[in-house]
């Protein structure tokens, strides 16, 4: 099945998106719509934050739109294809082949060296990564002394680098990155922050990052905000101060 959703005008494919989105957990009285008919696109080549208050609705949605969850009604896509009509062997594989993830909790497998984690994917599927790639993905987020290193044997950062290298190595048509400078300091954020920058600039990679900080949206092209499960704002071309000016209005904890 394939889906089409008109792309703001800006001149950008979109990558990826939701139609009239609801996720709703429970049932009668206890039903929470955790998003409330969300339609929404994420252009290709661009780097987009998803901000609002603690509970809006930003993992649910970055969640559903890669299918890592389904909706309750309307529809995900990626690319041109509808993820409602997907069983489950075929989500694994679209994922497989077309997304990439960057987590806050860095999910490496703590067994394998940082080289052996960054090609894990392309090993899963069978393949032999692209050598040219390999060694750009790895320079670019300067990891190339620590390759043999477990990720016991690396700080917090490194192990990051490790994650958006692994993200980036197969080429995936969009990557989603939940909160993935949570568990840095202000220095190791920064870095991948400038990393994930210079794969939208160099490698032409599609970036949605769901955030809460106001300094790591600032890098994106453009923010997005949600509250009680709806998108009641954007911001193109943002700056710390005119975010923190816009997540004022919608309050809560965020």
């Amino acid at each position: 099945m394939s889906v089409t959703l008109a792309p703001p005008n800006t001149g950008f494919v979109l990558a990826a998106g939701a139609i009239d989105a609801v996720k709703q957990y429970g049932r009668g009285e206890n039903a929470v719509r955790a998003l409330d008919g969300v339609t929404i696109g994420f252009e290709r080549g661009r780097m987009t934050a998803i901000m609002g208050p603690s509970g809006s609705g930003k993992s649910t949605l970055m969640h559903c739109v890669a299918g890592l969850d389904s909706l309750t009604s309307g529809e995900a896509f990626i690319g041109d294809v509808a993820l409602g009509g997907l069983d489950q062997n075929q989500l694994t594989r679209l994922r497989r082949d077309h997304v990439g993830f960057i987590f806050q909790a860095f999910n490496l497998v703590p067994t394998l060296t940082a080289i052996e984690n960054i090609t894990l994917p392309s090993s899963l599927a069978g393949r032999r990564p692209d050598r040219d790639l390999l060694d750009a993905v790895v320079d670019a987020v300067g990891m190339r002394s620590r390759l043999s290193h477990r990720p016991s044997e690396l700080s917090g950062g490194q192990q990051q680098r490790v994650a958006v290298a692994r993200a980036l190595l197969g080429r995936p048509d969009i990557v989603f990155a939940d909160e993935p400078t949570g568990n840095l300091d202000s220095h190791a954020g920064a870095e991948i922050l400038a990393f994930m920058r210079t794969a939208v600039r160099d490698f032409h990679q599609t970036i949605v990052m769901v955030t809460h900080d106001p300094a790591a949206a600032c890098t994106a092209d453009r923010v997005v905000f949600l509250a009680d499960g709806r998108v009641v704002d954007e911001l193109a071309a943002p700056t710390v101060p005119t975010i923190l000016e816009h997540m004022k209005t919608l309050g809560g904890e965020h």
